[in-house]
Formats: C-alpha cells, structure tokens, sequence
C-alpha cells in the first residue's frame, strides 16, 4: 500500500515538472486601480510571479509526503502490525503532501503580495 500512495506522489511531482508548473495563485490578487498605469502593473505582477515561482511548490510536496509517511509508517507500526504501519505511512503520505502543496502555495502568495506592496501598488485582499 505504501508504494502506491509513494508510486501516485512520485506521479503527481512529475506531472508538475511536465507541465512547467511555475506559480498559480490559487486566488486573484486584487489591487486599487485608482492612478494605476494597467500595463506598468501587468509587467510589475509578471516579476513578482517569477519571485514567488522560486518556490518549489512540486519538490515541496513531496517532501511533505515523505516525511509523512515516515512519521505515519513509525506510528502504525507503533500502534499495530506491518499492515497498520503502512495504511498509515499511506495516510500520512497524502496528508504530508497536500499539507505541505497548501503551505507552500500560500508561501508563494504572500511572496507576490509583499512584492507588489514594495514597488507601491495598494493590494487589497
């Protein structure tokens, strides 16, 4: 079980890096338009993206999967036998890996925010 949730992560990480996966804000940044040149900040937004892509979000995640699968292999074999300890280093897996693709998401917008405050836009949300 434990090598088909590590199998569907390793996956996943590939299918990022196939993509070209770079920074995609789960949200829109909204900012104050009021004597805003639109094209100044479309080139201004486009940098702070690059900033914020420096953010490994894929290598992250499965970072996050692994580590939770250790801990959660360490705990079922804890608590039980070989088959607790890998449904849960299964478990732990999934949950480390979405835990650490949420955070470094987050990372990566706060990363694009702080930048368009430093260069004086109003960003709002």
């Amino acid at each position: 079980m434990f090598k088909q949730y590590l199998a569907l992560t390793m996956v996943l990480f590939l299918s990022a890096c196939a993509s070209g996966y770079r920074y995609g804000a789960p949200e829109k940044v909204i900012i104050d338009t009021l004597g805003v040149d639109l094209a100044q900040y479309q080139v201004d937004l486009a940098d702070c993206e690059q900033y914020a892509a420096q953010i490994n979000v894929a290598n992250r995640t499965v970072e996050g999967a692994v580590e939770g699968a250790v801990v959660g292999g360490v705990l079922g074999a804890v608590v039980g036998n070989s088959d607790t300890a890998e449904r849960s280093a299964g478990a732990g897996a999934v949950l480390g890996g979405v835990k650490s693709n949420k955070r470094s998401r987050h990372k990566q917008d706060m990363v694009v925010r702080k930048c368009l405050k430093g260069r004086g836009y109003r960003v709002l949300n």
